[in-house]
């Protein structure tokens, strides 16, 4: 009940459904709310797989928010769930974001209606969902602007059109004028010329592209570019770097990015290589200056 009177993302949803049915429910199902005690709770927590940390904490942070309510329903007088970080997690791995070089060798690698995918991707910092549901209207080749107003979605099996991720996913990204030669010829290219013709859709020409299909061809060329490890996603990564390398301030990068709070903004950035050196060097010329 707690789930169905929540206004959820479809992919949300989902996830939340399938934390109740395999980690949450095994334990709870069949125990009064009122009897959930921080000792089961803790109990629960610890047999949980621990080779798995995100699973571990999205489970926990799952029956938190339910028994929150709860609390908040008067139907208990006190959250059972406080396991001092046990609704967060390290990032298991670290991310290494391409370097240029990197970049134009996998672009260059790629089947050339891909190419454009990885270079905004990378230096617009786009969403698969985001990316997959651009559609003609949204590519202003004119003012050098992509409109971002949907993204789509996979979620039981079926393919969701919807607002961004956040209220600020709705947001307009300026591209780099490098890239606007590119785009051209790959929107001229394009068999439909309706304005709501995806930019990048599937063989047939109007449906989206399956990540799968997309990783066949990326996946061989991140293999030529040495970065083997290097996930689509982490192309976003990759361009959250290169913005906060122009001196971008952080809200700035949360616009672009399409963040609403500076944690998640934050998340993205990384030390690139050699950018350490440079800051130096930086610092020492505002002594050489006075």
């Amino acid at each position: 009940r707690w789930l169905e009177r929540r206004e959820l993302k479809p992919r949300t949803r989902a996830h939340y459904r399938t934390l109740l049915d395999r980690q949450i429910l095994p334990a709870f199902e069949d125990v009064p709310v009122t009897a959930i005690t921080s000792e089961a709770v803790r109990d629960w927590h610890a047999d949980l797989d621990r080779r798995k940390p995100t699973l571990r904490a999205h489970a926990y942070g799952l029956l938190r928010s339910i028994l929150a309510t709860a609390v908040e329903d008067e139907k208990i007088g006190a959250n059972p769930a406080h396991i001092r970080g046990a609704g967060t997690t390290k990032r298991a791995r670290q991310i290494k974001p391409a370097t240029l070089p990197e970049l134009e060798t996998i672009a260059a690698a790629m089947p050339e209606r891909y190419r454009p995918m990885v270079l905004l991707s990378s230096w617009c910092a786009l969403r698969f969902g985001e990316l997959t549901e651009l559609r003609r209207k949204d590519l202003d080749l004119k003012n050098a602007v992509i409109h971002v107003r949907r993204g789509v979605v996979r979620a039981d099996g079926a393919v969701v059109v919807g607002s961004p991720k956040s209220d600020a996913g709705v947001r307009d990204v300026a591209i780099p004028p490098h890239l606007i030669p590119m785009l051209k010829a790959h929107r001229d290219l394009m068999p439909l010329r309706g304005p709501d013709s995806l930019v990048f859709p599937a063989a047939d020409g109007v449906s989206h592209i399956a990540p799968s299909t997309l990783y066949r061809v990326y996946y061989p060329a991140r293999k030529s570019a040495g970065r083997p490890d290097l996930r689509w996603h982490d192309l976003r990564h990759t361009g959250a770097v290169l913005a906060a390398q122009t001196g971008a301030t952080l809200a700035e990068l949360m616009s672009r990015l399409g963040h609403s709070t500076p944690q998640a903004a934050l998340r993205y950035q990384h030390t690139a290589k050699g950018r350490d050196t440079e800051i130096a060097a930086a610092l020492s010329r505002m002594v050489e200056e006075r």
